[in-house]
């Protein structure tokens, strides 16, 4: 059970990655610019334009900024769920 749940946080965490990565692609190439250097520092800021560029051109908010938040969320909860598994 244990290796099931830490498989499936790894997975979340890649596609978490990969979304992050695809908003800061979108907003490099909306105008914004990324110093890819500070990468690591900037996807948040990258996400939070992303959320207001796509909210502006479409109404609502784009898909990628949720498939940044749940997988990333549930990555968070199953690592806590692992280190409870382990402690028990």
């Amino acid at each position: 059970m244990v290796t099931l749940l830490s498989i499936t946080a790894v997975a979340c965490m890649i596609w978490a990655i990969v979304a992050s990565l695809m908003a800061v692609r979108y907003c490099q190439v909306h105008g914004t610019t990324v110093n890819p250097v500070l990468l690591r520092l900037e996807v948040l800021r990258c996400l939070s334009i992303y959320r207001k560029l796509t909210r502006e051109s479409s109404g609502h908010v784009g898909p990628l900024f949720y498939h940044y938040l749940i997988p990333i969320n549930a990555a968070l909860v199953l690592v806590i769920i692992l280190l409870i598994a382990k402690i028990n």
